[in-house]
C-alpha cells in the first residue's frame, strides 16, 4: 500500500533563540521549514544579551532551572527534562561554541562573544535546510479553509501569504523593544482564543530609594539577599520571593542581579507600591550574632566604635549611611559600642538584615532583558508546546507566561521550550484523512 503519510510544511515565527532552535530541529527532520522574522538579521536579543557575551545558560540540572520560574515550573518540567544544560552545552560544542562556566554558575561561549552564539544557531539551520525570510514582520495567523494555516507576512515586495501545515509561534515577548520585540503575537494569538496575562517588565532595573541611596550610585554589594513582600499583609514574614546575589546602587534606583531577579513580582501587582522591598546587608551573620556582639559593652569590647565594626561587612560609602540612620554617627564622632542604647542597636539591626528601600518604578520594557507575562500556559500543553485552542499550532519561547532569574535561565527555557515545539510539530501528517 502507498504511503498515507507525508511530513508538514512548517513556518515558524520569530528567529530569536527558541525560533532558531526550533527551525534547525525541524529542518533536521527533513521537513520543509520557513523561518519569518521582522528584523534585517537573526538573534538580534541574543547579540545585546549579557553584555554582547550570551548567558546560554546555567550550570544546574533541569530541575535547577525550574526553580527559577515560580508559577511556570511545572510547565518547564518535561522541555527543560529533555533538553537540559547538559544537552545545550554539548549541542554549543558541537556547533563548534565551546564554553566556560564562571564564578557564579552562568555558562557563557569561551570567546565571550554573543556573536558566536547568534551565528552558530544561525548557521546550524540554514545548514540543515530551512529557508530564512527577513524583513518578513507577520501581520496575521488566520486558520487555511482545509486544514493548516495562512500566514500573512508584509515583506519589501508586498504583503505575501504562506500555507503552513502546522506554524511555530516563537515572536518573543515585548522586551527589548528596540530589537523588534514589540509583542506582535500577542493580537492574533488572541483572536484565536488565547488568553494573554497581562505583560510587564521582568529582569529589570528599579526604580526608586532616597536621597542617600542615590548618593550611593555606582556601589556594588557583592553579596546581599533581597525580599520582596506584600505590603498589604505587613504581619506575614514570608516573602513573595527571595534572592541571595550581588546589588547595585544607581542614580536611578537599584540594579544588579538581585533587583532584577525580585523585579518580576514588584511588577506582578497593579500598583508597584503594594510591594515592600527590603535587603538583608550582612546575610552571613544572623540577627541573634548582631545583639549578641553590640552588647557587649565592658573592657575592649565596648570601646570599639559602632562604625568600625559595621565596616568590617560593608563598604565605607555605605558604612557612614547606615551608622548615620541609626545614630551611631553625630557631630561629636562615632560613638564606642558602650554608648550604644537599645533604641539605636534595634535601628542598626533594622537597617543591616531588613532595610526597607522604597520603590515607586522600573525602568519598563525598553531596559528589561524578559517579559513577564503572556500566553497563558493553561492555553498551551506543555510537553509538547502545542496550543490547546488551535489545531497544529504550537508556542514557545518568551511570548508564553514564563520569566526566570538573570543567570541563563530565560535562554535555556527558550531553547528547550523551541525544541520541544519542532520535535512535536514534525509529526507525520495523515494525508488519508479529510483534511
Amino acid at each position: 500500500m502507498p504511503d498515507s503519510t507525508r511530513l508538514p510544511r512548517i513556518v515558524v515565527i520569530g528567529a530569536g533563540a527558541a525560533g532558531m532552535m526550533a527551525a534547525a530541529e525541524a529542518a533536521k527532520r527533513k521537513c520543509e521549514v520557513i523561518l519569518l522574522e521582522k528584523n534585517r538579521k537573526t538573534g538580534v536579543k541574543i547579540l545585546m544579551s549579557g553584555g554582547t557575551r550570551c548567558n546560554v545558560t546555567h550550570d544546574t540540572d533541569a530541575r535547577g532551572i525550574t526553580e527559577a520560574f515560580g508559577h511556570a515550573k511545572r510547565f518547564l518540567q518535561p522541555s527543560v527534562g529533555k533538553f537540559p544544560p547538559a544537552d545545550v552545552i554539548d549541542h554549543f560544542s558541537r556547533l563548534d561554541v565551546p564554553t566556560k562556566r564562571e564564578a557564579t554558575g552562568k555558562i557563557f561561549p569561551q570567546s565571550n562573544r554573543a556573536l558566536d552564539v547568534r551565528d552558530a544557531l544561525h548557521r546550524d539551520m540554514i545548514q540543515a535546510g530551512a529557508r530564512l525570510f527577513l524583513q518578513s514582520p507577520v501581520q496575521s495567523v488566520r486558520p487555511a479553509e482545509n486544514g493548516g494555516w495562512m500566514v500573512s507576512t508584509d515583506t519589501t515586495q508586498g504583503e505575501q501569504e504562506l500555507f503552513a501545515d502546522r506554524v511555530i509561534v516563537t515572536a518573543g515577548g515585548r522586551s527589548w523593544p528596540g530589537c523588534g520585540t514589540t509583542g506582535d503575537a500577542y493580537e492574533w494569538l488572541a483572536s484565536l482564543g488565547h488568553t494573554i496575562v497581562r505583560t510587564r517588565p521582568a529582569l529589570v532595573p528599579l526604580v526608586g530609594g532616597t536621597e542617600a541611596t542615590r548618593g550611593l550610585s555606582g556601589l556594588t554589594l557583592d553579596d546581599v539577599v533581597a525580599e520582596v513582600h506584600d505590603a498589604a499583609s505587613p504581619s506575614s514574614k514570608r516573602p513573595l520571593i527571595r534572592r541571595r546575589a550581588s546589588w547595585l546602587f544607581t542614580h536611578f534606583g537599584f540594579s544588579g542581579p538581585a533587583a532584577m531577579d525580585v523585579s518580576g513580582v514588584m511588577t506582578a501587582c497593579e500598583s508597584i507600591r503594594d510591594r515592600r522591598l527590603q535587603l538583608d546587608l550582612v546575610p552571613d551573620v544572623s540577627e541573634s550574632e548582631l545583639r549578641e556582639l553590640f552588647s557587649r559593652r565592658s573592657g575592649d569590647s565596648g570601646k570599639r566604635t559602632v562604625a568600625s565594626v559595621v565596616a568590617e561587612w560593608l563598604p565605607s560609602r555605605l558604612v557612614n549611611e547606615v551608622v548615620v540612620a541609626c545614630g551611631a554617627r553625630t557631630d561629636d564622632g562615632d560613638k564606642p559600642i558602650a554608648e550604644f542604647s537599645a533604641a539605636s542597636l534595634n535601628l542598626l539591626v533594622e537597617h543591616l538584615k531588613r532595610w526597607v528601600l522604597p520603590v515607586y518604578d522600573t525602568r519598563g520594557f525598553a531596559k528589561a532583558e524578559v517579559t513577564a507575562g503572556g500566553v497563558s500556559l493553561k492555553d498551551v500543553d506543555r510537553k509538547t508546546m502545542h496550543s490547546r485552542l488551535a489545531n497544529d499550532l504550537y508556542i514557545a519561547g518568551e511570548v508564553l507566561d514564563v520569566d526566570g532569574w538573570i543567570g541563563g535561565y530565560n535562554f535555556q527555557a527558550a531553547f528547550s521550550t523551541g525544541r520541544a515545539a519542532a520535535v512535536a510539530s514534525t509529526e507525520p501528517l495523515d494525508v488519508s484523512a479529510d483534511r
